[in-house]
C-alpha cells in the first residue's frame, strides 16, 4: 500500500480496517462463552421426543380388505383436499407364514396402467347412493397415482401404500372400496 493517498483516504481506510477488527473480535467472544451450547443441548433433546410421541399415537382403522394367500389391505387414512381428491393411506399386509406375491390383477386391466408394472391401479371406489364409480387416478403417461412396485412380501410383513382418487362430493359419507382379487369393503368419508 502506498502512503501518497491523501490523508483523508488513508484515515478512512485506517478507521474502516479498525471497524472490522473490531467486529471480528466482537463475534469470536460469544462464541466461547459456554451458555450457547448449554441452550442447544435441551432443544435438541426436546426433539426425539416429539418423534417419539408422533410414532406412538394410535392410527383408526377405517377398512380392512381381505384379498388371497393371507394378503390385506388395511386403510388407516382418506383424506379430502381442495384440489378436488381423495388420498386413501394404509399398509398392505402378509398375514400368512409364506411369502405371498401381490397379484397382477390389483393393477387393472388398463394397458396403460398395467405397462408400469404391479400397483394398486386396479382399485375402485363406487358411491352407490350417487351411482359413479371412482378410478385410480392417472398421470398424463399414464402411470397411476397409486404405490408401484408391488412384488411379493414376506410372511408377516407389511409395506405403506397409497391410492389417489377424484374426490366423491362432500355429501357422499361412504363408498365401497374394491380392488381386483379383495373382497369388497365399506369405506367412510369424514
Amino acid at each position: 500500500m502506498k502512503v501518497s493517498y491523501m490523508k483523508g483516504g488513508f484515515i478512512a481506510l485506517a478507521m474502516s480496517t479498525s471497524l472490522v477488527l473490531v467486529g471480528c473480535g466482537a463475534e469470536a467472544e460469544p462464541k466461547a462463552s459456554p451458555k450457547p451450547t448449554a441452550t442447544a443441548q435441551p432443544s435438541q433433546q426436546s426433539t426425539p421426543a416429539k418423534t417419539e410421541q408422533s410414532a406412538e399415537e394410535p392410527t383408526e382403522t377405517l377398512l380392512i380388505a381381505k384379498g388371497q394367500k393371507g394378503l390385506e389391505l388395511e386403510v388407516t387414512e382418506a383424506q379430502r383436499d381442495i384440489g378436488g381428491f381423495l388420498t386413501v393411506k394404509g399398509r398392505l399386509k402378509n398375514s400368512s407364514d409364506a411369502v405371498s406375491a401381490v397379484p397382477a390383477q390389483t393393477s387393472g386391466d388398463e394397458t396403460e396402467v398395467v405397462k408400469h408394472g404391479k400397483s394398486l391401479g386396479g382399485a375402485t371406489l363406487v358411491d352407490s347412493v350417487g351411482k359413479k364409480r371412482y378410478y385410480v387416478l392417472r398421470d398424463t403417461d399414464g402411470r397411476p397415482l397409486t404405490t408401484t412396485g408391488l412384488t411379493t412380501l414376506g410372511p408377516g410383513k407389511s409395506t405403506a401404500v397409497f391410492m389417489q382418487f377424484p374426490a366423491p362430493p362432500a355429501t357422499t359419507t361412504e363408498v365401497s372400496f374394491q380392488l381386483p382379487t379383495f373382497e369388497p369393503a365399506t369405506l367412510k368419508l369424514s
